[in-house]
């Protein structure tokens, strides 16, 4: 990762890397949303194209092959709202952008890439990454029904776990897991800045049998598995480590497809939240955080006690 951003940073000019570029320690760092709106940091729109192969090779760094196709397909989402939306300048394919945080290399340091429906955010001491969250993956439209990409479903799998593991319970484990037949109009945590523990709600994954806790595993699976396999793997293991009795999965609204509906999942550490409500529940917003962990906070809090820094 530090190469990737390095290599990035090189092929700037003075003026780019000057948007491209933060103090580890700025309040911007931590300040993310996944709505369609102008950013700090140094847009796609403003590279060349050998500085736009650059900037993928660093999104690539962070993420399995399954976590990068689904971030640049939502990034292409966007020209077909914005052939939807008569030209609304605000539906730019290019207009996500890329941040760095600190100096990459041996010391502390992170990167975001952001834009519309696409927040990822990474945080790296050394050769350890501390932090992958918060992760924000969104799609508008969630299924194209129109045109030569009609049947694309970026987020088809987070869906389609979710309800098939829904429909693998029974009458009554049913009825502790649905928790209304209303959905929120949007994922709870929205963009905060440390994420609060919600309620848990539904049903525990101790009163699941093994074969839907093995469903529960890859929906989980589906969420963490955007990260590079070492990164999923680190995050699965401190959800195992944790004990399946924390983990609650609750789900809100209809069950059949084509109506809003919600769900979530929330253990001792991590909390991920898929809500389709919006635009006549077409519309995904489906988002990772570690509850202890968001932008690597548990972990650097350690390291500054344990590290002195020059003030």
């Amino acid at each position: 990762m530090a190469e990737a951003s390095n290599n990035f940073l090189s092929a700037l000019t003075s003026e780019q890397r000057a948007k491209a570029t933060f103090d580890f320690k700025t309040d911007e760092r931590v300040s993310w949303h996944f709505i369609p709106q102008r950013r700090n940091g140094l847009p796609l729109a403003e590279m060349s194209a050998a500085q736009k192969h650059l900037a993928q090779v660093l999104l690539n760094s962070a993420l399995s092959h399954r976590g990068y196709f689904k971030a640049v397909t939502i990034m292409s989402l966007e020209q077909i709202l914005f052939d939807l939306e008569n030209k609304s300048p605000r539906r730019n394919a290019e207009l996500y952008y890329v941040s760095i945080f600190g100096k990459p290399g041996p010391d502390v340091w992170g990167f975001r890439v952001e834009g519309h429906h696409l927040s990822l955010n990474f945080t790296i001491n050394g050769d350890a990454v501390i932090a992958t969250t918060p992760s924000f993956f969104g799609t508008n439209p969630a299924e194209v029904r129109t045109g030569p990409r009609a049947g694309l479903r970026v987020l088809g799998g987070e869906e389609d776990l979710g309800r098939q593991l829904l429909f693998s319970l029974d009458a009554k484990q049913r009825a502790i897991a649905i928790t209304t037949n209303v959905a929120p109009n949007d994922v709870l945590s929205s963009n905060a800045r440390k994420v609060t523990r919600l309620e848990p709600l539904g049903l525990c994954a101790s009163k699941m049998t093994s074969q839907q806790r093995e469903t529960l595993k890859a929906l989980i699976l589906e969420f963490i598995g955007r990260n590079r396999a070492e990164l999923a793997d680190a995050d699965w293991t401190k959800i195992e480590k944790a004990g399946w009795d924390k983990i609650f999965f609750a789900w809100a609204g209809v069950v059949e497809p084509g109506q809003g509906q919600y769900y979530r999942v929330q253990g001792a550490t991590f909390l991920l939240e898929y809500d389709n409500t919006q635009n006549d529940a077409n519309h995904v917003h489906a988002v990772w955080r570690d509850i202890e962990n968001d932008f690597g906070d548990d972990l650097l809090k350690r390291h500054y006690e344990q590290v002195p820094h020059a003030k």
